[in-house]
């Protein structure tokens, strides 16, 4: 039984938890913190039986800590890959205070150096939730630790699907969540790494027909042939300034999907 109270004692954190409780995540208080993106990716992949899967730039740990919540009869290894030490740590005290120690496991360490920590192609699996933003772009953090994980000050795109390349095996998956006007970026970058896109996914808001697409959802095959199916939009809200959409309800449920 997980003892939220005496974890509510850490004022460096803030406990959050999903799934009626059963899920259970530290957070930096005053650090990066996850958001829905992260969410929408750990409900993307298709997980397959003995699926091995690594979470590159896990933060704490969330993608990870949901994806094995959800399939744990099906996967066989989560790794958390993160080069910030303090996340790196909570995510490993989130993958021990769930419970799920046997299985899943983080690394610290830099994405730009996995061939170092990581074999090649030994993963089924990769997600990926990569800083969005290039260098003196989007809106700036003035947290150091949130400013690392949402812009491309130690990797670009190239070099994150570039480590997702390596560690994928051939005709394994890699799923990445990314801003919508940067489809296209995030599309020639996987090219070039080898990884042909197969699934796309357009996040929007909510429903209208002039407010454009927020996020996408892409999954990319190593060494997959062409064609690529384009899945109906997500919408995260029913309305504006309303409920969450069915989609969204059935990602918060508590039960596998």
């Amino acid at each position: 039984m997980i003892d939220l109270h005496s974890l509510k004692k850490d004022k460096e954190v803030t406990v959050d938890t999903l799934f009626d409780g059963r899920l259970v995540c530290l957070q930096p208080r005053n650090g990066y913190r996850y958001s829905v993106d992260s969410l929408l990716l750990a409900h993307f992949p298709h997980i397959e039986n003995d699926d091995m899967l690594l979470d590159i730039g896990c933060g704490c740990g969330i993608v990870g800590l949901i994806i094995f919540f959800r399939h744990q009869d099906l996967v066989k290894k989560v790794v958390g890959l993160e080069l910030q030490p303090e996340l790196a740590k909570l995510a490993d005290r989130n993958v021990v205070l769930n419970g799920f120690g046997d299985k899943c496991s983080v690394v610290e360490g830099d994405l730009r150096e996995i061939n170092t920590f990581l074999g090649p192609e030994s993963f089924s699996k990769v997600v990926c939730n990569p800083p969005f933003y290039p260098n003196s772009a989007g809106r700036e953090s003035t947290n150091q630790q949130a400013l690392i994980a949402r812009h491309q000050i130690c990797s670009s795109t190239d070099q994150v699907m570039s480590a997702a390349s390596f560690a994928v095996k051939n005709k394994g998956c890699v799923s990445v969540v990314f801003p919508a006007e940067g489809l296209v970026e995030l599309v020639c970058s996987m090219k070039k790494m080898r990884l042909q896109p197969k699934r796309v996914q357009m996040v929007f808001s909510y429903p209208d027909q002039e407010t454009p697409a927020r996020l996408t959802l892409v999954e990319a095959r190593k060494n997959g042939g062409p064609g690529i199916k384009v899945l109906p939009p997500l919408y995260i809200y029913s309305r504006k300034n309303g409920d969450y959409s069915d989609q969204m309800q059935e990602i918060y449920r508590q039960y596998p999907i």
